[in-house]
């Protein structure tokens, strides 16, 4: 039986099983494997129905006591994913108070959105103040917020739902799917300058530094490498190595510096260099 359904407990009814030598171990056979998957389906059938009851003091009781285990699940059986996604529960940019399901964030899509969103923190407090959201609250776009360590992991290994891909807003190359290639050419063109002239003071500090697509009223804000870890999943790993983060430097990469060109200062610092001013906002961000 699966390690993450453990906190499920019954009695089968069955023929004779086969025993280990020591008579304390079933035997591995053909009768084994198909009560074992049929159990496994059994119980997802079982909490299925405890999700769709009409009374959801039912489900949000077995959600605070289970959750975690059924996220396990995302990790650990792949073969599942089918059963275990629809029975997720996540806080996001528009239920701040409930928690939803994939089906409802789907249900609440817009019809040029194309991509699941979400933002991994230690908290909805920190969820809710966070940068990235920015242009995404301006243009309706809900976004999930992962608040518990396993939350990434297991939405990693999903890594679809509904053919929806899921999108990590703290990453760069974020797509929107209504943008103005034009205009975001002339932008870019306009604060090329600007990018290069930072990139050159920080040095090493930052791996490049981009005109943002995900901001609007911050000046800047530091983002994740496509193929490297997040802030989130970075400040996790450290917690684990005890100290020691050598072995982690491999995955952590710089981070790549996201400037807001409509915002008044990095619009000042595009007219007139200062190096204080850029400093006090790159280390606000740090």
């Amino acid at each position: 039986f699966p390690r993450y359904l453990s906190f499920v407990k019954g009695v089968v009814d069955s023929d004779d099983l086969p025993l280990n030598v020591s008579r304390e171990i079933l035997q591995e056979s053909r009768i084994v494997r198909i009560m074992r998957k049929r159990l496994v389906r059994k119980t997802f059938d079982m909490i299925q129905d405890i999700s769709q009851s009409e009374n959801k003091e039912d489900y949000k009781k077995f959600w605070e006591n289970f959750g975690r285990f059924l996220k396990l699940g995302c990790v650990e059986d792949s073969g599942n994913h089918k059963r275990l996604a629809p029975l997720l529960r996540f806080y996001t940019s528009k239920s701040e108070e409930e928690l939803i399901s994939l089906d409802e964030y789907v249900e609440n899509m817009g019809e040029k959105q194309n991509a699941i969103y979400y933002l991994a923190t230690d908290s909805l407090k920190s969820a809710k103040s966070a940068p990235f959201l920015e242009k995404l609250v301006q243009k309706d776009i809900e976004v999930l917020y992962l608040i518990e360590p396993i939350d990434e992991v297991a939405i990693q290994n999903l890594q679809t739902f509904n053919e929806k891909k899921f999108v990590d807003i703290s990453k760069e190359d974020l797509e929107l799917g209504d943008e103005d290639e034009v205009k975001e050419r002339e932008t870019k063109q306009e604060f090329n300058l600007l990018c290069d002239w930072i990139k050159q003071q920080l040095g090493d500090k930052v791996a490049k530094v981009q005109v943002s697509k995900r901001l609007s009223s911050s000046p800047c804000v530091l983002v994740s490498g496509k193929f490297g870890w997040s802030a989130n999943m970075e400040r996790l790993m450290k917690a684990q190595a005890l100290g020691d983060t050598s072995s982690l430097e491999f995955m952590r990469g710089r981070r790549i510096l996201e400037i807001n060109p409509d915002h008044p200062i990095v619009k000042d610092l595009n007219v007139r260099p200062l190096h204080l001013t850029l400093y006090i906002i790159f280390s606000s961000w740090m």
